[in-house]
């Protein structure tokens, strides 16, 4: 690799470099975290996404700077964890498609990776957040541009693209106001500017011209991205196949986009798997047969399931655990993915959008490509993502059919949850992340697969219990998803625990060592240095008209004390009955749901 050009060898030589520069700082970057909670993980994240992508990339047995590109965009997509490395994982793939067909690569080439890079990550997010990697990768591409224009060879790209990376992560605190609270930049861009940094030093053998100054241990905006959107009137899905004429994917997602909402384009030119929010499904499937054939036509009225939730919290839907587990089944077959096969996927498969349904190109549970016989298949499976050993036997015992380990500080990654789902002799499965930060994860493995698969945006183990006894086992999962969303919502809950740095919250300031609690979207409810009044202001906060209060307490808590603190909020809320289970979550004293 020189300064003037790259090539496959150069390439892994210099992401090596990117991973290891990455590694150095790894905990800085999980020390920029906003909340001073005690698991700030996106620089872990970042690292196991990256160094996956490196495995997969060193495996290579020809390595021309196309192929390295598209093993370090696999690596990364199955390697992916949280958030961040989802995006990461985006941004390596729009590399890649940049990079295709290419043995060896120039400035401009570098710049049009990086700008295809942006336009893959920003497309996986169905609402983008500036202040975010997202910034950091579009401001980073830009200036890449700027240089390859003005005849600038790889080394001065990749330079220029660098220094933009690195301004952009010192403006992330004027983009959003609650880094700036904390005095602090954004965790995720740090990590991307780190492992262009990386780069940067393979090829020059020396530090950048400007070097970043060190952020304060302190930011990670912990929802880096917004949830789901959740539309209501009807949800129209469909294959669509091309007719003979290539189908124009960009304007059929552009077409869609202007019709309603909660938009899901995967697959390319030959094949696309559609999936709309509207109150015209009649204009959607009219606009698909515009561009070729269309199978597998679903419509459901969203309103009409919505309608339900509140009417049917019945627990007996889920019913025994014996009961359940033989209702939604379980398999022991193992998955394979290779690739080869990847090369069709990557073509077919957009991360973001709201329930996700599989896209073509993935091979069965049994390894072979091919779906086990139908006698074997049951209707409707369930796989949850649970962190902590009680919670794990809750979801056990309402019959899942998998249960992945994970959730702070330990994010399944996009192939272990894709390894759980294809374990499935299922019709139908429904993915409970469980944690707002596995959300895209869970999203990315539903549309790797070509089992049907819907996800059930959880935030935390209490919305996810919520959500299964809202499961109807006579409906199909699209039916369910919808319903079962609006039953976790409908919960409401508290994390507690310490805070491991002093702080400043929404203008509240907090000190090391003080109890906090947050709602599920990381807001701070109440924080002390007296863990009970603390609580118990928390509860304050809510919703008036629970009648049930659960504590699923975790590591640092034990059953005397949990039950210490059911009496005294037994006490503070009389007629409103409250319940001990002991979850094992880490980090989090304990899980309160109120309901």
């Amino acid at each position: 690799m020189t300064r003037r050009a790259g090539d496959g060898s150069g390439l892994l030589g210099a992401y090596r470099a990117a991973v290891e520069n990455l590694a150095a700082h790894v905990e800085e970057i999980n020390a920029l975290n906003v909340f001073p909670v005690p698991d700030g993980d996106t620089g872990s994240n970042m690292l196991a996404t990256v160094r996956a992508a490196l495995a997969e990339a060193e495996a290579v047995p020809d390595p021309t700077a196309d192929r390295v590109a598209q093993a370090i965009s696999f690596g990364a997509l199955m390697g992916a964890r949280g958030n961040s490395g989802v995006i990461a994982s985006q941004i390596f793939r729009g590399m890649a498609d940049g990079l295709g067909g290419k043995h060896h690569f120039n400035g401009p080439d570098l710049a049009h990776a990086l700008t295809q890079g942006t336009a893959t990550a920003y497309k996986a997010v169905a609402k983008p957040v500036e202040g975010t990697i997202l910034t950091v990768i579009r401001e980073s591409a830009a200036a890449a541009v700027v240089s390859a224009e003005a005849g600038g060879d790889l080394e001065d790209v990749l330079t220029a693209a660098v220094e933009g990376a690195r301004q952009a992560v010192a403006k992330t605190p004027s983009m959003l106001p609650i880094l700036r609270d904390a005095g602090v930049v954004d965790a995720g861009g740090e990590g991307l500017y780190r492992v262009m940094q990386g780069a940067l030093q393979y090829l020059v053998s020396r530090t950048p011209r400007t070097a970043l100054t060190e952020a304060p241990a302190a930011a990670r905006i912990s929802a880096l991205v917004a949830h789901a959107e959740e539309g209501f009137g009807y949800e129209t899905m469909f294959l669509l196949q091309s007719g003979g004429a290539p189908i124009d994917v960009d304007r059929l997602r552009d077409k869609l986009g202007k019709m309603g909402d909660s938009v899901l384009v995967a697959g390319d030119s030959r094949a696309v798997k559609v999936h709309v929010h509207n109150e015209r499904p009649d204009n959607v499937i009219a606009l698909g047969l515009t561009m070729g054939s269309l199978t597998r036509i679903t419509v459901e009225n969203l309103d009409a399931q919505s309608h339900e939730v509140r009417e049917k919290r019945a627990a007996e839907i889920v019913g025994s655990p014996i009961d359940a587990r033989a209702r939604f089944g379980q398999h022991e077959g193992r998955p394979h993915v290779d690739l080869e096969t990847y090369g069709a996927k990557a073509g077919k498969t957009e991360a973001g959008g709201s329930t996700s349904g599989g896209s073509n190109g993935s091979s069965g549970p049994n390894g072979s490509g091919e779906m086990p016989p139908a006698a074997e298949m049951v209707p409707l499976s369930v796989v949850a993502v649970a962190a902590g050993d009680g919670l794990a036997r809750i979801f056990d015992s309402y019959g899942v059919a998998a249960v992945v380990r994970g959730g702070q500080m330990n994010n399944p990654s996009t192939g272990e949850l894709l390894d759980a789902v294809e374990k499935i002799a299922a019709e139908e499965i429904l993915l409970l992340p469980n944690n707002a930060n596995v959300v895209l994860a869970a999203r990315q493995a539903a549309e790797l697969t070509t089992r049907r698969v819907r996800v059930v945006p959880t935030r935390n183990a209490a919305e996810g219990f919520a959500a299964l006894l809202a499961l109807d086992p006579g409906r199909d999962a699209t039916a369910n998803a919808e319903v079962m969303t609006l039953a976790g919502r409908a919960v409401q809950t508290l994390q507690v625990t310490e805070a491991v740095r002093d702080a400043t919250l929404g203008g509240r300031k907090v000190k090391k060592g003080q109890t906090i609690v947050l709602d599920p979207d990381d807001g701070l409810l109440a924080a002390g240095s007296d863990r009970m009044k603390v609580v118990l202001a928390a509860l304050d906060a809510l919703d008036p008209g629970f009648e049930l209060i659960t504590i699923y307490y975790g590591e640092g808590a034990d059953l005397a004390e949990a039950e210490a603190v059911a009496s005294r909020i037994g006490a503070w809320r009389a007629g409103v009955e409250v319940e001990v289970i002991h979850g094992g979550q880490p980090h989090y004293r304990y899980l309160i749901s109120a309901e």
